[in-house]
């Protein structure tokens, strides 16, 4: 985010930074979500098909879909947050005055 102004930090802008560090947030965890919720599904399709009732079926597979997500995204999601914080320190002036 570039402030459009020369002037002092509003409460537009404060709200534009806000905005900002929630979506790449939400990017950086989306891939992991995905991955559990898809996992999640499919094992309780499993379940209810199995009738098999158990809890460890149901948390093991969703831990390890999610640390291959890490393995496979990590290095966007380190892209994506080292951007972020680049433009948000290097426009720092613009943010303090």
């Amino acid at each position: 985010m570039v402030l459009d102004r020369g002037d002092k930090v509003n409460q537009g802008d404060v709200l534009k930074l806000a905005q900002d560090a929630i979506r790449t947030a939400l990017m950086m965890s989306a891939p992991m979500l995905i991955f559990s919720l898809t996992v999640g599904l499919l094992v309780s399709i499993f379940q209810a098909v199995t009738q098999i009732q158990e809890a460890t079926l149901a948390f093991v597979p969703k831990i390890v879909a999610v640390l291959i997500s890490i393995i496979i995204f990590g290095p966007w999601v380190m892209k994506v947050i080292t951007q972020f914080t680049t433009n948000l320190i290097s426009n720092i002036n613009l943010y303090i005055q």
